[in-house]
Order: structure tokens, then sequence, then C-alpha cells
């Protein structure tokens, strides 16, 4: 029967009467409908993030993330006074970033770990970069999807990154969540790359010690392993580390052993270690957790772990610097078509790049003297 037909069969079928939604009234403006959608969307107050954030209620912790993440110009301000009243209560977990090449098992690997580290009481923040796709900057698949244990652990929090965008602010934004993190009383990060590429260098230089996710086969995998990469690793763990794949795995530890000692010794007086496990089995993780403690030990009593925590410090702020001159410059109205002039100069061959690169610059610099002068 059609809906339509209930409708018309009288009261006896209110409860199947389909009704009109309302419409916009004609007498209301546009500017009215807007202040109508701020007061739903309103902030709160810096204080009551903050406070909220202190206080552990992960809530106002996720949209104090989302504001982190977002864009807009209040957004960025309200999130820089979050961040900076938080500072002074961060800094006291121990933070892992976490990489693999496809189909290592990574994030079986993290719920298995983060499991084993909240049942020894401690609490765990995931900032996961998500697979999403840059042109509609939308996730393909979620973390919480991905991690069903752990998320449903009253003392894990796993939040996906954006993608979209620059690396350098994914990075900027991730770093910031951290932050935030801490001061929610969180005291283990893990930050996770997707696949192997230019992201590791980004969560290398925000983790306290990098972990590098492989499987047996070494031979064929370390040839798809840029030496950078390796060279980061103060862990490698060799996943799927079961069934007929023991043997291999205890033959690719050795392989990687042997490539690690052709690294220099590293500034933090710590030997890489190469150590087997089976996530999905939860086996050679207590191994694994026992090393990282380790690291933290020797990290700690050289006086490493602070010294680089200090120097990440000073290279994220140099980033901020770089990401938002960068954003200015691209993102000025008058710079967009200078450059889209410039561009069609150089194609033409009218200008090299570089000089069109100089050119610019100057154009740039002059607007920012403008600014300047107008004030003052």
């Amino acid at each position: 029967m059609d809906i339509k037909d209930h409708t018309e069969n009288g009261p006896s079928n209110k409860g199947l009467t389909v009704h009109k939604g309302a419409g916009r009234p004609e007498n209301a403006d546009s500017q009215s409908v807007q202040r109508f959608l701020q007061k739903r969307r309103k902030l709160l107050s810096v204080d009551q993030y903050f406070d909220g954030i202190l206080e552990g209620n992960i809530t106002i912790l996720s949209k104090a993330v989302t504001l982190v993440e977002s864009s807009k110009p209040l957004h960025r301000e309200y999130a820089r006074k979050i961040v900076a009243r938080c500072l002074p209560y961060s800094g006291k977990s121990i933070r892992l970033g976490i990489t693999g090449v496809p189909g290592v098992g990574k994030s079986t690997f993290i719920e298995a770990l983060g499991t084993y580290i909240i049942r020894r009481g401690g609490r765990l923040a995931v900032l996961a970069i998500d697979p999403s796709s840059k042109r509609s900057k939308g996730s393909i698949l979620g973390d919480k999807t991905r991690m069903e244990e752990l998320a449903g652990k009253e003392n894990a929090y796993i939040r996906p990154s954006p993608s979209a965008g620059s690396l350098g602010g994914v990075a900027r934004k991730t770093r910031e969540a951290i932050i935030i993190c801490e001061a929610a009383g969180f005291d283990h990060i893990f930050i996770e790359t997707v696949g192997v590429g230019q992201s590791e260098t980004a969560v290398h230089s925000m983790s306290d010690l990098f972990l590098l996710l492989m499987l047996a086969g070494a031979g064929d995998e370390l040839q798809g392993i840029k030496r950078g990469i390796m060279e980061m690793a103060d862990l490698v763990a060799i996943n799927k580390s079961d069934g007929d794949n023991v043997e291999k795995a205890l033959f690719a530890k050795i392989q990687y052993q042997n490539a690690l000692h052709f690294f220099p010794k590293k500034e933090s007086g710590w030997n890489p270690r190469v150590l087997t496990c089976s996530a999905l089995n939860k086996q050679g993780i207590d191994n694994i957790w026992e090393e990282i403690e380790n690291y933290r030990k020797v990290t700690a009593g050289n006086g490493y772990f602070f010294r680089k925590r200090d120097f990440q410090s000073i290279y994220w702020m140099h980033e901020t610097i770089e990401e938002q001159i960068r954003n200015e410059f691209y993102q000025h109205p008058e710079m967009k078509e200078q450059i889209s002039s410039f561009e069609a100069k150089v194609l033409n061959k009218e200008i090299s790049s570089f000089d069109a690169a100089e050119k610019l610059l100057e154009l740039f610099s002059g607007l920012g003297n403008r600014r300047s002068s107008l004030s003052q």
C-alpha cells in the first residue's frame, strides 16, 4: 500500500501519517538563519575545553582535537589557546611511532600491544593517519573499525587524523593532538603511519621510539625499505611469526640484525633490537613491551630522551613557521592572481622558473611591508 493512502485514512492512522517538513519561513532572512545555525554550533569557552580535558572528558577532548584539525581562523585561534594551556600538563607519556610495510598487520599489532598496556594499568591514545582520499577528503576505513577490541576499552582513545592536505599540516595537527591527549591523562601515545613513505620522517620527529613492523622474507623486504627508514628504527618487530612462518621469521630476524650492524651507532646509545611476534595470537607482545621499557630506561638515564624532546620542540617551531608562510603565500588573493600569471609566463618560456619564483617572493614581501605600514 502506498504511504499516501495511509495519510488519507483519518485520525485512526495518525501513527502512519507522513507530514510535510516545515519549510523556511518567507520572512526569514539569511542572517537570522546563520545566527541560528551558529548558536547550534556554539563553541565552548577555552576554560571549558581546558577543564574538560584535564578531567579526561573524552567528548570535550574529541571536540578540542577537532578544533586542532580545523583550518578555520576562529577554530585555529581556539586551538592555539587550548594547546598553550595544556602544554604544562603534557610530556609525561611515552610516544611510540609505528610504521610498517603494507599487509604487515599494523592494526592488529597496535590492538594487541594497546590492550596489553591497558591491562597493565596504562591509558592509551592512538593517533592514526587514516587512509583518505585527497579529492573527497573522506575516510575510506576508520581505525575504530580496524581495532574493535581496543576501541571498546575505557582507557583507550583512537583518533584518525585527516591525511587530506599537506603532510606538514597533518603532522602539526597530530603533534598538537599529542599535547592535548597527554594533558587528558593518556600516558602512552601511539602515532601510526599508513604504508612506508614520507610520513615516517614526520612521525619520527614527534615520537620517542620508532618501531618498524616487518614480515618474514627479509631479503625481499629489505629491498623495498628505504635505508633512511631502517636507520630511524629503534625496534624492528617481525610480525606474523606463527604456524609455518615461525622458522622464516627467525631467519628474517638474523638478516635484519645483520643489516642493522651496517648503520652508524645511534646518538641515543641504544642498539636497535629485532624481535619476532604474532599480533594475531598475542605472542611476543610482552617481549616487545619489555624492550620499549628498556629503551626508555637507557635513554632517560643518559639524558637523550629529554634532549630529543627539546630538539623536537624547536624543530616543530620552525616547521610551523614554514607552513604558515607557505599558507599565507598561496592563499593570499593577490598572490593567487600573480601565481597564475607567472605560471603562464614560465610555460611560454618568457621567464625561467627561478626568476619567476624570485619575482613572486618579492611581490609577496611587498605585500607584507604594505600590511605593516597600514597597521602602524
